[in-house]
């Protein structure tokens, strides 16, 4: 009889955070150790089943879906290590990162960049690009320093880019299609507060002084309501202090009720009745106002997200941002297309991650949202066109039509990483229909 970790045959099914992905598994494993990882492994190669790891569930392709063995992370959540002269910190590849930056917080440090949501295991975050928005800094994954992960034959490896880097840069952006993360170790730094000033500002206003708010602040995106003229401006910078956090209510009213609560609400109106969608986003562009806190650098990178939506997001070279999402304008209203979440719209350096959606290039990011329940294909797919048309990346996690011929053409280093991904798994034991379509068989 197995002894291996496994869990209810009830569980054998999954849906990701946001409902749009399905699975049944033959097998659930929940291990404790790298070594109970290595051992499910080993079991599912040898009976020919294929493995995927599975975090959160925040990934919006079928990256995690399987019908072999899923590996639920949760059990790997521990603090393994961290070092206050070096600033490296190492956890288990199922933390949160909501608890990770309580952890870091506890001892002075924290990450120099995050995402706008910390719901994500993080190995789910780095696996599929997670990134946040930043003049100086973006990607998750660039801020790792070290990876241990179990390969297909069930040996557990450390990495790093002094100590077997070929596998470390394949590892960190990979779709779980390289191995099985289990640790993660950051490059920290100490503690810091920002300050967050939001405030509306018109469309045109936004693109005509781009270039300006993007470099000269560390912190810079904006959300556009379509449908209006107008958007929510972010800008985020490092402060001295003293730390001037909202007050509870305030922040329960604004981040929690309002952007969460009363705006699904209006969603499922507009929902309901698409032809009510323009008014109630100029009404919903409305009743944000201007707002100025300090506080703790991971509270204002993130916010809850609760209200549930489909996403697509592209990579963009930064000099097409304007072109582009003026594109998208014109798309919208000559199709009498009815978009009731706002578009997104980051920044992020160049990079020298394999598979990152910044490689080699400074890059703005554009975000597509459709509330949960609408239907997003004709709007995905038609803005799809004009990214592709601005030699757009597609982010990993995130829905897109794109395959291995478009990836082979799009990222320089392309070619390194099926290597690495051959040498490590040529039976492709940590594959799925979707690593097939953008890696190739």
């Amino acid at each position: 009889m197995s002894t291996l970790p496994t869990e209810a045959t009830a569980t054998r099914t999954w849906t990701n955070w946001a409902g749009n992905q399905q699975a049944r598994m033959r097998r659930v494993a929940a291990p404790s150790s790298p070594q109970e990882v290595a051992e499910t492994v080993r079991d599912a190669a040898a009976r020919g089943m294929t493995v995927k790891p599975v975090g959160s569930g925040h990934s919006f392709t079928p990256v995690a879906v399987t019908d072999g063995v899923q590996i639920r992370m949760g059990n790997l959540a521990r603090l393994r290590g961290a070092d206050p002269a070096t600033g490296l910190v190492t956890v288990e590849a199922g933390m949160g990162l909501w608890r990770l930056n309580e952890l870091l917080a506890e001892q002075g440090r924290a990450l120099r960049n995050m995402g706008d949501i910390q719901a994500q295991t993080v190995s789910g975050a780095i696996g599929t690009g997670t990134h946040g928005t930043g003049r100086d800094s973006a990607s998750i994954a660039a801020q790792v320093a070290g990876l241990e992960l179990v390969l297909a034959d069930g040996s557990l490896v450390a990495c790093s880019a002094d100590e077997h880097p070929d596998l470390f840069e394949a590892a960190r952006i990979s779709l779980g299609a390289i191995g099985v993360i289990t640790a993660v170790t950051f490059r920290t730094e100490p503690a810091f507060l920002l300050e967050a000033h939001e405030e509306p500002m018109r469309l045109a206003e936004v693109l005509e002084r781009f270039e300006e708010l993007r470099t000269r602040n560390e912190h810079f995106e904006f959300w556009w309501f379509p449908h209006t003229a107008m958007t929510t401006v972010k800008r985020n910078n490092r402060s001295e202090g003293p730390a001037r956090p909202l007050s509870r209510r305030r922040e329960w009213f604004e981040d929690e009720f309002l952007s969460n609560t009363f705006f699904a609400g209006v969603c499922r109106v507009g929902r309901a009745a698409p032809r009510a969608i323009p008014a109630i986003n100029k009404m919903a562009a409305k009743v944000l106002s201007a707002r100025t806190f300090v506080d703790r650098s991971d509270r204002v990178f993130t916010s809850p997200r609760t209200f549930k939506f489909v996403e697509m997001e592209y990579a963009l070279p930064v000099e097409a941002a304007a072109p582009a999402l003026r594109e998208v304008e014109r798309m919208i209203a000559h199709q009498n297309l009815k978009v009731n979440v706002p578009i997104e719209v980051r920044c992020a350096p160049a990079d020298d991650l394999w598979l990152s959606t910044a490689h080699g290039r400074d890059t703005v990011y554009l975000a597509f949202h459709m509330f949960q329940g609408m239907d997003q294909t004709a709007y995905f797919e038609q803005a799809e066109q004009i990214m592709i048309a601005h030699d757009g990346r597609p982010h990993w996690g995130k829905l897109h039509n794109r395959d291995r011929d478009d990836f082979a053409a799009d990222y320089p280093r392309f070619g390194d990483f099926l290597e690495v991904r051959e040498k490590t798994d040529p039976d492709r034991v940590f594959a799925n229909a979707y690593t097939r379509r953008v890696f190739g068989t």
